[in-house]
């Protein structure tokens, strides 16, 4: 039985997966992602550090899975930040920083990237190892002042890559999408399909599990 394992802490990510007819099994990888930054240098392209986040989360996981004994299971690993201006936006954290993002991005676009990186571990190893990225094109609105100040007085955009939600309260200031809304939300359903098709992982074989899980 194919054993789906997301390595990632978060609840909407989760929630995403849930809705698509799976339960996968969470486990949160222990990766220092300033230090992945860092190593990567400055001039590195967006897309190419998302990705490689998602890399070293899954992969993280799938080793510590591996020491376990784990024989059969399907890692996921996802990362997202907002690009805006050229500079990529991870969590904000506190709240005069999420503040100063939505006053950058009240009114404008941005593009949400995401790595994902699928790896497959059959009889206690890694087998097979693919990663992409998918960017959404996100046109956010303008909140007023009082909605601003409400918005982040709720603790929600400081915990989120680019300061805001698509699934929760900062669904109400996005006005529309270009791109996979549930990238959106931090794993997007049709690159991972992609991406188990290519670990020989069909959807399919997912729904199964989960049913005997169950």
């Amino acid at each position: 039985m194919t054993r789906l394992v997301l390595a990632s802490a978060s609840p909407a990510r989760l929630a995403v997966l849930r809705g698509a007819g799976v339960e996968p099994t969470v486990r949160v990888s222990g990766v220092d992602e300033d230090a992945v930054i860092d190593q990567l240098g400055a001039s590195t392209a967006p897309e190419v550090v998302v990705t490689a986040l998602a890399e070293a989360k899954a992969r993280d996981v799938a080793s510590s899975l591996t020491a376990e004994g784990w024989t059969d299971a399907v890692v996921i690993g996802c990362d997202s930040m907002l690009l805006i201006d050229g500079e990529l936006q991870g969590k904000p954290h506190t709240v005069d920083v999420a503040r100063r993002r939505w006053q950058s991005m009240a009114g404008r676009s941005a593009t949400l990237l995401t790595g994902h990186s699928v790896l497959r571990v059959e009889g206690g190893t890694v087998v097979a190892e693919v990663s992409d990225h998918s960017g959404t094109v996100v046109h956010f609105g303008t909140p007023s002042a009082e909605d601003l100040e409400a918005y982040l007085a709720s603790g929600e955009p400081l915990k989120v890559a680019g300061a805001f939600t698509l699934d929760s309260l900062g669904g109400w200031f996005v006005e529309r999408l270009e791109g996979d809304p549930s990238s959106v939300i931090g794993i997007g359903l049709p690159l991972v399909r992609r991406l188990l098709g290519d670990v020989g992982v069909s959807v399919a074989a997912l729904w199964a599990a989960n049913a005997l899980v169950r």
